[in-house]
């Protein structure tokens, strides 16, 4: 018996094997010399359409167009683009290349896996098109990012007599939720939603809530959740994540707690989410209560649920339980290190973060990547080690071919302006090969501020006017270079340019001082 199961799982695996390579041939020799009961074991497995349009091949029988659509959706399914494209060339070899049905499988197939390029060429040259294939289409834009093209299909959708349905919504709207050239386009669709009567489906309304969240309106976001008729579990598990992404924490940990009362299910996301608002709250009793749910649900191997605990302990000020749930872990990939990384960084010790990044990477261990050198350079930033940051930055390029991003140009830049050197911050901010944001300027400020420098002082304040034209904090920091300066005309002229732009002392803990007709 443990032959045959042994031999099962082989012959199972090996023909699997055959079919991703594209190996059609030799798959067929797998599955025709396997007993009845391991052919009926490959069948079962989802294999069945494949397996029938093979045995079909390799007798040189025509397959029929059933078989054909059968098989291009299991290839969809198994995202196998080797096999999707030797059946393309039978469809053109028998003659089927001019079926709507076949095509829109077709185009389904090279989307999902990816190659939006020949999923584009066959769905140009259909004569017509059907709910599959634009649907399938805009699908595959959407998930390889390219949702500005996804939006132009969608319009293009629109002028025909098909209409979209529930998946072609979530397509759409989830593209302008990702990339922002198409960001403000999401409100439109909503209201194109309510028009065609689509509002009531769970995935489009969650869609729209991850929309609205994400671009920080979270009022629409929570008005549309009210405004569910039926909050199923796919619904408020987007709404808990809504509010962990937006520091609404307490809410998060409300709307979770009326879950458990509910017995809905959680997902493993909604850990993830449920766990980081603990984390900000700091509530180390109720993360460790969230802790014990992970583990009753088997989650507690799960890369992401394990990388947001040990994010919580260390928040929580507890990095010994962080530590212990980084060692409990089977499989520790560059999430998880990165994850410990952090931990140890973000609990106030940057030179033990800094120690495990070193030996891991002498040990070649794991690869860091862009986020892992955002945690590295912020250790050094937090312990005073600019020349130690400025060779970790170097080597991004130099040992890892990786071009830094802006979160690495902004730490860099960080550690400069720290240390003092404000003309080497201001450098890397004139040089790099992105635009210079607003925190980027206002931590530049602040450490103009700490070193009384009025001239690079005024720069930088004069930049966020722009940046930020209805924020006070430029102009009261610049007020306080200002008096630390003896400058007193120049912080009467910055009150009388707040006065001028419209812009409101509102913050706390600021003041006007006044003596001797200065302030």
């Amino acid at each position: 018996m443990l032959y045959n199961n042994y031999s099962l799982l082989v012959r199972t695996s090996l023909f699997k094997i055959c079919l991703s390579r594209g190996f059609c041939s030799t798959a067929h020799q797998v599955f025709d010399k396997s007993p009845q009961r391991h052919t009926t074991s490959m069948l079962d497995k989802g294999y069945k359409p494949l397996a029938s349009f093979i045995q079909g091949n390799v007798l040189g029988k025509k397959p029929t167009k059933y078989q054909l659509c059968t098989a291009l959706n299991c290839c969809a399914k198994t995202l196998n683009s080797q096999l999707g494209s030797q059946i393309h060339a039978k469809i053109i070899h028998t003659g089927f290349d001019h079926n709507l049905y076949i095509n829109s499988s077709l185009v389904n197939v090279y989307a999902k896996c990816g190659l939006t390029s020949e999923a584009l060429k066959v769905f140009d040259e259909m004569e017509s098109h059907d709910e599959v294939s634009w649907t399938s289409m805009i699908c595959g834009l959407s998930q390889n990012g390219q949702g500005k093209e996804a939006l132009c299909l969608f319009k293009e959708m629109l002028s025909t007599l098909v209409r979209p349905n529930c998946v072609t919504y979530v397509s759409v709207i989830s593209a302008c939720t990702e990339q922002e050239s198409v960001f403000k386009c999401g409100e439109l669709l909503h209201a194109h939603v309510i028009i065609l009567g689509n509002e009531s489906n769970s995935f489009v309304v969650s869609c729209l809530i991850d929309y609205y969240s994400k671009c920080g309106k979270m009022d629409k976001a929570v008005m549309l959740f009210g405004s569910c008729t039926t909050s199923d579990d796919v619904v408020l598990n987007t709404m808990i994540s809504a509010f962990a992404h937006n520091q609404q924490g307490e809410d998060a940990l409300k709307l979770f707690v009326k879950m458990q009362n509910g017995n809905v299910y959680v997902s493993e996301h909604t850990l993830t989410s449920i766990l980081d608002a603990c984390g900000a709250l700091t509530v180390l009793q109720q993360g460790k209560q969230v802790h014990a749910l992970v583990t009753k649900m088997g989650s507690d191997q799960n890369t992401y649920v394990v990388g947001a605990l040990i994010n919580m302990y260390s928040k929580c000020g507890n990095i010994d339980e962080a530590c212990h749930v980084f060692d409990q872990a089977v499989y520790k990939n560059n999430i998880l290190w990165t994850s410990l990384i952090t931990a140890y960084a973000q609990s106030g010790r940057g030179l033990d973060a800094l120690k495990i990044f070193d030996h891991l990477v002498m040990e070649k261990r794991f690869h860091p990547d862009h986020v892992c050198f955002t945690v590295v350079l912020t250790a050094c930033n937090h312990s005073g080690l600019l020349d130690k940051g400025i060779s970790y930055f170097k080597k991004m390029t130099s040992e890892y071919d990786l071009a830094p991003e802006i979160d690495q140009y902004a730490c860099l830049i960080d550690l400069y302006a720290r240390k003092g050197d404000l003309k080497s911050a201001k450098k890397v901010m004139e040089e790099m090969p992105f635009d210079a944001n607003a925190v980027m300027w206002s931590s530049f400020l602040s450490s103009c501020k700490e070193y009384g420098n009025v001239e690079l002082g005024r720069e930088a304040a004069y930049k966020l006017f722009e940046l930020e034209p209805h924020s006070p904090v430029p102009y009261l920091i610049l007020a306080d270079i200002y008096a630390g300066a003896g400058l007193w005309n120049e912080v009467q002229n910055i009150r009388k340019l707040m006065n001028e732009n419209g812009v409101r002392k509102s913050l706390a803990g600021w003041s006007w001082v006044e003596g001797d007709h200065r302030q």
